[in-house]
């Protein structure tokens, strides 16, 4: 089997739109204002591409997961200037930047800081390291839920989650070997096990049980730097989960893991109509062909 089709195609939905990846570029499609589709293909430059030692087991999962976050948000700038033509332009590369790590410093308070600082004020209750885990854990997910619940109430959001469904089915209708038609991928389920909720919610539990690891760390701020430290290796864990339910997620022993992620992804996708899968093919289409003119 060769490279490319050993390759797990994936993406995201942005701002009327999706974003498809390949090994070698990305397309984004967004359906503008008019009713037309506009198609944007990038090249991409992989760093697990230019340093093949990074595609190890350990690493590969930080480093995806760092690339996803620059070009996710790099796809979302572009989806938004074109769906919204009265909003700026694309992001500098200096707000790419300040953005990616606006995002970081949220994630970090919302899902570190604030879980870890309350599971310390009820710690002489709580008292075995397993437990405030768990604790801080539930309270991380808690969150999470929280937040999804809170922005799913808007409505730009909605359609959001309905491309993000339309994405789901299109790769569904591609891994099945089926042509690329909207009548084809309708018929499929718009949850998917690779996607990046079900990812979120792996984080969650595998840091449950490596923080156990630490013990009774001698004070808060300690324990607070020990989570943020130890996120690479909670994400290199999460991530080879992730490929390798997503490769063997129809096998009995793995369904019942994957369980939970796909219903958690219940929130964060939505039915998508025709117009909006037509919009997904056309992503998956063009990052297909420019794979083959470059194969």
């Amino acid at each position: 089997m060769s490279k490319k089709e050993c390759f797990q195609y994936g993406g995201q939905a942005v701002i009327e739109g999706v974003m498809m990846r390949g090994p070698q570029e990305m397309a984004i499609a967004v359906r503008l204002p008019d009713g037309t589709i506009e198609v944007e293909k990038q090249q991409l430059s992989s760093w697990l591409t230019k340093w093949p030692w990074l595609k190890w087991p350990g690493f590969r999962g930080v480093v995806a997961l760092l690339e996803a976050l620059v070009v996710g948000t790099r796809a979302l700038a572009w989806s938004a200037s074109k769906a919204m033509p009265e909003e700026e332009g694309e992001l500098t590369t200096k707000e790419l930047v300040l953005t990616i790590a606006f995002a970081l410093g949220l994630g970090i308070l919302l899902f570190v800081i604030i879980p870890t600082g309350a599971v310390k004020l009820v710690e002489k209750w709580v008292t075995t390291p397993l437990g405030q885990n768990i604790a801080e854990g539930g309270l991380r997910i808690a969150i999470f839920l929280a937040y999804i619940g809170l922005i799913s109430r808007m409505k730009d959001i909605q359609r959001v989650f309905q491309y993000h469904g339309a994405e789901h089915k299109v790769i569904h209708t591609y891994e099945a070997g089926l042509e690329l038609t909207v009548e084809n991928a309708r018929g499929f389920s718009p949850l998917h096990p690779r996607c990046g909720t079900s990812f979120l919610l792996v984080v969650m539990v595998v840091s449950i049980f490596v923080f156990a690891f630490l013990g009774h760390p001698p004070n808060l701020l300690w324990r607070i730097g020990s989570r943020i430290l130890l996120m690479p290796l909670v994400a290199a864990i999460s991530y080879e989960f992730i490929k390798l339910s997503g490769r063997y997620g129809d096998r009995w022993w793995l369904k019942w893991l994957v369980a939970p992620g796909l219903g958690l992804q219940r929130l964060t996708t939505r039915e998508p109509d025709d117009s909006q899968l037509e919009v997904a093919i056309h992503a998956l289409k063009a990052v297909l062909r420019g794979e083959e003119h470059a194969g």
